[in-house]
């Protein structure tokens, strides 16, 4: 099964944006299945609940991490290898979906009662999030490469 299908089917099974993205890419980091969903659980709901970066993104953002990041101290060039991967995502995902921000993505703020409340009664995160797993993982596999 591709990373895509993978990521779909992990939303599918109640995980939330960011676990589906970062776990379905785990197999390349070395990571436990547990440690992923664990690691990428906050991420969700644009952060926590809080509407910011949606989670989808947040988990594209780990993967490139894990895949490009600085973890010596005298490696700036992976740094920036590692933030200009994660410019590449945004704007290809911001090209398909006019922003990376959860709340505008949904069209209502899912840390309020309101918020919570329009996404269950017209079914925003079964209409819309699957498509943005989806379309994260596809932009994310183009990124990677």
């Amino acid at each position: 099964m591709d990373k895509t299908q993978k990521a779909v089917d992990y939303f599918n099974k109640g995980f939330n944006c960011s676990q589906a993205i970062f776990t379905a890419f785990n197999e390349d980091n070395g990571t436990s299945e547990e440690t992923a969903l664990k690691l990428s659980c906050g991420f969700g709901a644009g952060c926590g609940r809080l509407g910011l970066t949606c989670g989808a993104v947040s988990g594209a953002f780990m993967v490139i991490g894990m895949k490009y990041g600085k973890f010596r101290e005298d490696d700036n060039a992976a740094k920036e290898k590692t933030y200009a991967k994660v410019r590449e995502f945004s704007q290809r995902f911001i090209d398909r979906n006019k922003s990376i921000n959860c709340t505008e993505l949904l069209g209502c703020h899912l840390g309020t009662s309101e918020g919570m409340e329009k996404a269950h009664k017209e079914g925003l995160i079964a209409k819309i999030c699957p498509r943005l797993v989806r379309e994260a993982a596809e932009i994310l596999n183009e990124v990677i490469v």
